[in-house]
């Protein structure tokens, strides 16, 4: 619950932060300008920052992390509905991102928690919450927006932020055991300590690739599907081809979670990547909105292993004394795909078309696809990947 607050939250005022840049006196090209530097500063301060809060969690504690980030973001969302122009905007937007944190902590704490064998279950109900959050937030958020007005989305957040602070407080708990100052690692330590770097800098990777091609589509979605032919209610249209994906996620998350602790998070992994490439290639060459709308509702069966294998991983392969760490300095890949996936699907729906950017999405999917084959190859043939001495459990 608190995972899907946070990620519609952030994604509900995505849809019309233009259209509140405009509200607040600009107009021209300096709407999109402002509008687009809105929406990617939040990722920016928070790639920067990410790293120093999983440093904390792991002296203090994940539970404080999320109820410092949950409560802080109250503010901060909530205080966007009483800015007097852009620059306040971009303030409150640049903090938003600075105290963020609740999703890499959250998903630190199942995964110093839940047993190794079921991580790729628990992570994936987990993370159910975030991508169906974030994808019918757009949805719910024009909705809201043209009910009740735009400020008033943002009140409506803050207030939903609220009682996420007020669940977490009171309705989680952590077992968590504070290091000793002699069990405490530098980052320096804990990065030489770590066995299999490549393959955790690939699941970096991995994770700022999915972010990227997520997000690539999301700058031209609302134009190709004019393109394809829909004239009326497109806004609808729009939200409900967008929001089908995340209703395929929900059902799917946790069933690729149990398959992941089943065949390997490796395995699972290599196949919903090629999964993604073959569906970004189809959706290149759909031929009318439902066909587009179908295939993105296909597309989310495959993101359900995507997310969580990165995570499920990343939980096998790291000690107990870095989880945060390790989980933050992911997030930050994480958040910088969300900056470069929208100006790469602009850039190239800009010099060749709307279709291209499925294809430019494609090959970029696959080309990640081939560097993990590469990085797990010695371990296909074994269930799963664990850090211990480099030595691989049968």
């Amino acid at each position: 619950m608190g995972n899907f607050l946070i990620g519609a939250s952030l994604s509900l005022v995505v849809p019309f932060m233009a259209l509140y840049v405009e509200e607040l006196g600009l107009k021209g090209s300096a709407v999109d300008w402002y509008a687009g530097l809105a929406v990617s500063s939040s990722s920016m301060t928070a790639a920067l920052i990410s790293p120093l809060w999983g440093q904390l969690a792991d002296r203090y504690g994940r539970k404080p992390m999320m109820i410092r980030a949950a409560l802080a973001m109250t503010f901060t969302m909530g205080g966007l509905a009483f800015v007097p122009n852009v620059y306040l905007l971009l303030v409150l937007r640049l903090l938003n991102g600075i105290f963020s944190g609740y999703v890499p902590n959250s998903t630190a704490l199942i995964a110093s928690q839940a047993p190794k064998k079921y991580s790729g279950y628990a992570l994936g109900t987990l993370s159910t919450g975030v991508v169906a959050g974030t994808l019918l937030g757009p949805f719910l958020g024009g909705m809201v927006a043209q009910t009740l007005g735009i400020r008033n989305v943002f009140l409506l957040v803050g207030f939903l932020l609220f009682l996420l602070t007020l669940l977490t407080i009171f309705g989680i708990q952590e077992n968590f055991e504070p290091l000793t100052k002699g069990q405490e690692l530098s980052s320096r330590q804990l990065w030489q300590a770590l066995p299999h770097k490549s393959m955790i800098i690939g699941l970096f990777v991995t994770s700022m690739v999915i972010q990227m091609v997520g997000q690539s589509i999301s700058p031209i979605l609302t134009l190709y599907i004019r393109a394809l032919g829909q004239k009326d209610h497109l806004i609808l249209v729009s939200g409900l081809i967008v929001s089908a994906m995340g209703f395929s996620s929900i059902l799917s998350s946790s069933w690729m979670g149990r398959l992941g602790d089943r065949i390997g998070s490796h395995r699972l992994l290599l196949i919903a990547l090629f999964y993604s490439f073959l569906i970004y290639l189809l959706c290149a060459r759909a031929t009318s909105p439902w066909d587009l709308g179908f295939l993105r509702f296909l597309f989310g069966l495959g993101t359900g292993a995507l997310l969580p294998g990165v995570s499920s991983l990343l939980n096998k392969l790291i000690p107990k004394e870095g989880i945060s760490r390790i989980f933050s300095y992911n997030q930050t890949f994480f958040y910088i795909g969300g900056v470069l996936g929208p100006l790469m699907g602009s850039s190239i729906s800009v010099s060749w078309g709307y279709s291209w950017v499925f294809y430019g999405t494609a090959g970029l999917v696959l080309l990640n696809f081939i560097i993990l084959l590469i990085s797990f190859r010695k371990y296909l043939g074994v269930k799963e990947i664990s850090a211990g001495k480099n030595q691989f459990n049968m």
